[in-house]
């Protein structure tokens, strides 16, 4: 896809120095949409420092249109980093030590998705990691409960590194926006699964944010 046409302008490399690569959306100037197990340390079971986090804005082939550092990250109430779940938690929200272009960024979906519902995944796929790689016509298949957090069932294709990215429908304007966070997919055939933007709203009612 081109990395600077919407709604893929949002997209991103996040990376950390210790060599783990995963897919972030742009949220906010300063604030950027992953998974949380793109943050534990390789073979460490432990949180990297944030500061070692880099979110690289558009990136194709070694060029980005901005760059950003965490300051700090949060990641969903109960997510353990060594055993990598429950799956339902696995999301985190980066905190950049400075803005990137406001105008490239995504909003959250609003509404509820039900089953047949379009949707796109986008992302940096360990197959073809220096560009990114999106599938563009896939479906909500359901809903389930793991854990007793919510997850979204999908057909979107997408290999590991497309971890954290977004899971896209249109909104009631008819907009894209962030449906979801992709957190697991299977080898076997065309099915995953994604954090609901949902589920990110209620921890933050929980943590009254």
């Amino acid at each position: 896809m081109e990395s600077g046409a919407a709604p893929w302008a949002a997209l991103g490399r996040v990376q950390t120095e210790l060599g783990a690569r995963c897919t972030g959306t742009l949220i906010g100037p300063r604030k950027v949409l992953t998974a949380a197990h793109c943050l534990v340390a390789p073979g460490a079971e432990r949180w990297v420092r944030p500061s070692s986090v880099h979110f690289l804005l558009g990136y194709r082939q070694g060029a980005w249109r901005g760059e950003g550092r965490a300051s700090s990250f949060v990641t969903g109430p109960g997510f353990d980093p060594v055993s990598r779940t429950p799956a339902g938690a696995d999301w985190a929200i980066l905190t950049l030590a400075a803005p990137l272009p406001n105008d490239a960024a995504l909003p959250l979906l609003g509404i509820e998705l039900l089953s047949g519902t379009p949707l796109m995944l986008g992302g940096y796929q360990q197959d073809r990691p220096e560009i990114l790689l999106a599938d563009i016509s896939c479906q909500v298949l359901g809903g389930a409960v793991h854990d007793g957090r919510p997850l979204l069932i999908h057909d979107c294709g997408g290999t590991r590194g497309t971890s954290g990215g977004p899971v896209l429908a249109r909104g009631s304007d008819g907009a894209w926006a962030v449906a979801g966070v992709a957190v697991a997919a299977s080898r076997a055939r065309a099915l995953g699964l994604a954090v609901p933007i949902a589920a990110l709203r209620q921890a933050s009612e929980r943590a009254g944010e």
